[in-house]
């Protein structure tokens, strides 16, 4: 299965990041990009790719280990991004060298596990909302979300998602996200 490392953000942070995006989707252009649902907003900390069945077991030990060993920390959406004229992103703002530690821990978790990590880049905290299959300008999308402040919110958990592709073909599918596992932050959870 498809799988990858996130945090989720809170219901009120996806509402207010929500009312900022549905702006941006009415700019000129928008229609031309392939805005993610809501429900599928995360913070990515390690993706895993294909992970054998046979490697589940020792995945969520270490993942919940790695949760353990991270005491829960304040976040925010603030801002937003580009990569390449090809994804449009909220920026984050709060406990940045706590989630790049949970983020690390992540990676090492599934390393261990045996899952093989080849992609490895540097890691860039934020959440994507658009996505364009060629280079294009977005910074109009960028200027909009400039000024975004969303209310802090706690991380408690480390969640492990499924990511099950689009297969039907139908034009505007999103892929849809799981949470298989979650685990509580802290020496407490």
């Amino acid at each position: 299965m498809r799988l990858f490392a996130a945090v989720l953000p809170s219901a009120r942070a996806v509402d207010e990041l929500g009312l900022a995006v549905g702006e941006l989707t009415e700019l000129p252009g928008a229609n031309g990009l392939r805005w993610t649902g809501r429900e599928g907003w995360h913070l990515t900390l390690a993706f895993l790719g294909e992970v054998e069945e046979a490697v589940l077991d020792e995945l969520h030990e270490r993942l919940r280990r790695a949760a353990r060993r991270t005491d829960p920390f304040a976040l925010r959406l603030h801002g937003g991004g580009r990569f390449d004229g090809r994804a449009l992103w909220a920026g984050v703002a709060g406990g940045l060298d706590e989630l790049r530690l949970l983020a690390e821990r992540a990676d090492a978790a599934a390393r261990r596990s045996g899952v093989p990590m080849d992609r490895h880049r540097r890691y860039v905290p934020h959440l994507t909302l658009a996505r364009s299959r060629t280079p294009r300008d977005l910074g109009p999308y960028v200027g909009g979300l400039a000024a975004f402040e969303g209310s802090p919110w706690q991380v408690t958990e480390l969640a492990l998602i499924r990511s099950s592709l689009p297969r039907s073909g139908v034009a505007g599918e999103r892929p849809r996200y799981e949470a298989v596992a979650r685990w509580p932050l802290g020496r407490d959870g």
